[in-house]
């Protein structure tokens, strides 16, 4: 059973940066692919960015060229780092793993992800 558990939110400027931090314990993270996902206020749950068990990544296109994400499996991080940040980016930050491989399509779908942490929280201010 893997915990998870997210660090680095807070409250930023417009064109400001982040970078959220997601500790794993209780298995090693490396035979899992491994996602971000925020919420919105009165919106649905949507992928960020995910890293597969073999590093390949995919970015939803609202935060492609702002965003990357990356593992460190001998540490059992993965961060997600931040920039040219956007009001619209304000939202609760999960991190997931999924305990299973995941097809490149299916990484940015939080039906796959078996394990979630409790979130952190992203406010930008314009």
């Amino acid at each position: 059973q893997v915990q998870l558990v997210e660090s680095g939110g807070g409250s930023v400027q417009s064109g400001g940066s982040l970078r959220l931090s997601c500790a794993a314990s209780g298995g090693t993270i490396s035979s899992y692919s491994m996602g971000w996902f925020r919420q919105a206020p009165g919106k649905g749950r949507e992928g960020v960015a995910a890293i597969h068990t073999r590093y390949t990544t995919r970015y939803a296109d609202s935060v492609k060229g702002r965003v990357t994400i990356t593992r460190d499996n001998a540490n059992n991080m993965v961060y997600l780092e931040m920039n040219s940040l956007k009001p619209e980016d304000t939202a609760m930050y999960y991190c997931a793993a999924a305990g299973r491989q995941l097809s490149w399509w299916s990484l940015l779908s939080d039906q796959w992800y078996n394990y979630w942490g409790q979130g952190t929280q992203v406010t930008v201010s314009s």
